[in-house]
């Protein structure tokens, strides 16, 4: 049975060495976030972007550990992130490493939605247990 939970997170992301090479700018930064709502937790993690010469195209991969309670259930996960943004049009996908869950949260799997308004960060979790 899949189950949903719905929440609000704040981020800190913090810049790491930038490379640049011709047309192409990779960042890397520091992920530090912290979740509220049906996922309790706080997630640490590095993020690698890419930003080309081409005015709204990019892409980013991103690991982040989360750890805290989920669901009324204690442990940590790994979440991957995949984004591109191809001349302006987003698109991101989130989901739990397989077998990255410990504790009560043993045998995760799912996938997160991000939706950003303003300032503002809410997420839609889908997950299984």
């Amino acid at each position: 049975m899949t189950l949903s939970a719905t929440g609000t997170f704040d981020v800190t992301l913090a810049p790491m060495k930038d490379e640049h090479t011709a047309g192409l700018s990779l960042a890397r930064m520091t992920i530090d976030k912290t979740f509220q709502g049906d996922l309790q937790a706080r997630s640490l993690g590095q993020m690698l972007a890419a930003r080309t010469a081409t005015e709204g195209s990019a892409g980013y991969v991103a690991l982040e550990q989360v750890s805290g309670t989920l669901g009324g259930r204690r442990g940590s996960f790994v979440l991957q992130h995949s984004g591109t943004m191809n001349r302006g049009v987003a698109s991101l996908q989130l989901y739990v490493v397989p077998d990255s869950g410990t504790g009560e949260l043993a045998g995760l799997s799912g996938s997160m939605h991000i939706i950003n308004e303003g300032d503002a960060h809410r997420y839609e979790f889908d997950y299984d247990i």
